[in-house]
């Protein structure tokens, strides 16, 4: 065998949002763009705001030494400061450049944060449902991936998660705004899982680690906050993209937030800014830090998303389909008709509808619409989506 066993396997169960973005692909080469419907894929379709178009412009424009030359591992020091003073603002916590490490794109912060953590063995609580890529990104490095369950609602099952945590757990990984359900994660969620962490840390001696993915931060409807877990916690930090907050997901910029007052903090940012290095990153892209630097206040318009989301909603609704009302990020998770998601899936096909199986992201009976597309896409789907569920009853 060519490759090696780890991979192919990965291969055969690899993420099946690409697989159908692909399929997309293809149908809108046989019937026409306006006849596919792809919700398959979270790719931002609302444009960049226009403080970002003058600043890249204005930086192309500008002369500096090194513009696009290596920088320290960890990033621009003005820009990691920049990102430490928002975050301090928001949160009342003394962040400083030193708790910052610029990464590429929320994912790259995650690899190399379990890199940094994890020796071959160690634990990391994943909840149901489930960003694709988690058990991927803890298995890169030796971990072993542990499920709790979420409630009905999406919300934590603090005693779920009570019962998956033993003396082998490092950390758990939690996603707020939530890919695939849209849920946001309550003050008093945040507050109970914190008090949780807690006291198992105090029991088996050791820290268990809150990570916290937020590349949906700011895409948030209702007047909802997402609560702060570095507030909540200290020994938490946070993976943040840009990829969303500026439609920037080809772009690769986020970063690491590493509460100050996290368990032996000095070791552990040493540790991020070497494997930020060792994985191939080396450093994030520099275009990309000096402008996001200037750009800590700014995002793009989320009632485009919040439009988007209602529009969605309530068709569905109309047509007879069951589920939570997404508080943020672009996803909507649906249950299912039958029990059988994947077979959902191939009946949407059938009408040109692209969306991607539950059963993929830990949640089975539920499929996921990225519902960041062209509001005539939404509108013109519905006739399948009403036709699909017909034919279900």
């Amino acid at each position: 065998m060519t490759i090696a066993k780890k991979i192919k396997s990965s291969i055969a169960n690899s993420s099946m949002i690409r697989k159908m973005f692909e399929e997309g692909i293809l149908l809108q080469k046989k019937y026409g763009a306006d006849k596919v419907y792809d919700f398959s894929l979270g790719n931002p379709n609302v444009d960049q705001p226009d403080e970002f178009k003058r600043e890249l412009i204005n930086l192309a424009a500008e002369i500096i030494h090194l513009k696009h030359g290596y920088m320290p591992q960890a990033g621009y020091q003005d820009t990691r400061q920049a990102i430490a003073g928002k975050i301090s603002r928001i949160t009342g916590l003394k962040m400083s450049a030193d708790h910052i490490v610029m990464s590429c794109g929320a994912g790259g912060a995650l690899n190399v944060i379990f890199k940094a953590l994890l020796d071959p063995g160690d634990e990391v609580i994943v909840l149901k449902p489930f960003f694709v890529e988690y058990p991927f990104y803890i298995e890169n490095y030796g971990g072993v991936v542990k499920y709790a369950k979420t409630k009905t609602d999406f919300s934590l099952d603090i005693t779920a998660i009570s019962k998956a945590i033993n003396k082998k757990t490092k950390a758990i990984i939690i996603n707020s705004p939530n890919n695939p359900t849209g849920k946001v994660y309550s003050k008093k969620n945040i507050t109970d899982l914190a008090k949780l962490l807690k006291e198992k840390g105090q029991i088996y001696n050791k820290p268990v680690y809150l990570i916290s993915d937020e590349p949906y931060a700011e895409i948030v409807f209702d007047d909802i906050t997402v609560p702060s877990v570095l507030k909540a916690y200290p020994n938490s930090m946070v993976a943040y993209s840009y990829s969303k907050t500026l439609s920037l997901p080809g772009e690769r910029i986020g970063y690491i937030a590493v509460n100050p007052r996290i368990y032996d903090g000095s070791d552990l940012m040493s540790a991020l800014i070497l494997c930020t290095r060792i994985m191939g990153f080396v450093n994030a892209p520099a275009l990309m830090q000096r402008i996001v630097a200037r750009l800590q206040d700014v995002a793009v318009d989320v009632k485009v998303y919040q439009k988007k989301r209602d529009l969605l909603c309530a068709g569905l609704a109309e047509a007879g389909y069951k589920f939570a009302k997404p508080q943020g990020a672009f996803y909507l998770f649906v249950q299912s008709p039958i029990a059988d998601d994947v077979e959902f899936v191939k009946i949407l096909l059938k009408k040109n509808i692209l969306v991607a199986p539950g059963s993929g992201f830990g949640g089975p009976g539920y499929f996921r619409i990225a519902y960041c597309v062209d509001d005539k896409t939404i509108i013109n789907s519905m006739k399948g989506f009403a036709e699909a569920f017909g034919e279900c009853e």
